[in-house]
This record gives structure tokens, C-alpha cells and sequence, in this order.
């Protein structure tokens, strides 16, 4: 006998990450926590995110994804090395997903742009 999780049941995972997200952060380091997410790891960072930066469909392997748009032209705050990018949550100071990009070199006063990516949840095997 097969396994299975219906799509509306992942869904509800992606419709909590899209009602609360408010912010991405472009981090250092991989962030365990919101106020790594932040504060203690944030290069740069863009607020007032909502769920309209947010498509859910089906996984580009299986299952349900929720693809960020770009962000683009995203002010630098700290010299660093990127690293990761953080999704994070105002309300409940909640940290929703990070992910690996590519490592760069930013510096403060210039600009960053984090492309379209998206968070998928496969189907079950």
C-alpha cells in the first residue's frame, strides 16, 4: 500500500508561511532563529512582505511550492559575504524558511538583488 499526503494538506504549511510572511533577509550566516534572521545575521533585508510575493502550485518535482518574486534593489546595511536568504515573519517574531544562495561579496550602500526561488515540500516516497 502507497503512501500518500493530499496537496491541501501541504498546502496548509504554504498558507501559514504566506499569512505571515512580512520580510526577507539577505544573511551571513545560516539564521536558526528571527533575530538571527534579523538582526546578528542580516546583511540587508526588505519589510512589508505579504502574501502577494507568494505563488503556491505544485512542486517542480512533486508535491506543492510556494515561489518568491524577485526582490530587487534591496539596500545593504552590512558589509559581508551572503550566504543564505531568510523568510521571516513580524507577527510572532517567527522565522519561516532559509535557504542557501550564491556567496557574494556585498557591501554597505550598494544594492542586492535576490532572484525568484521558491520553498517546495516533495510528496512522500
Amino acid at each position: 500500500m502507497g503512501k500518500l499526503v493530499p496537496d491541501s494538506i501541504l498546502d496548509l504549511m504554504l498558507d501559514v508561511i504566506r499569512a505571515r510572511i512580512t520580510g526577507i533577509s539577505v544573511c551571513s550566516t545560516q539564521p536558526t532563529t528571527y533575530a538571527e534572521a534579523t538582526s546578528t545575521y542580516k546583511l540587508a533585508d526588505k519589510n512589508g512582505l505579504t502574501s502577494t510575493y507568494l505563488t503556491k502550485g505544485n512542486g517542480d518535482t512533486s508535491g506543492r511550492k510556494v515561489a518568491m518574486a524577485a526582490n530587487n534593489s534591496i539596500s545593504v546595511d552590512t558589509t559581508g559575504t551572503a550566504a543564505h536568504i531568510a523568510w521571516w515573519g513580524s507577527t510572532g517574531s517567527t522565522l519561516l524558511y532559509v535557504t542557501t544562495c550564491t556567496t557574494q561579496a556585498i557591501t554597505t550602500g550598494n544594492t542586492v538583488n535576490i532572484p525568484t526561488h521558491d520553498f517546495e515540500i516533495r510528496d512522500v516516497a
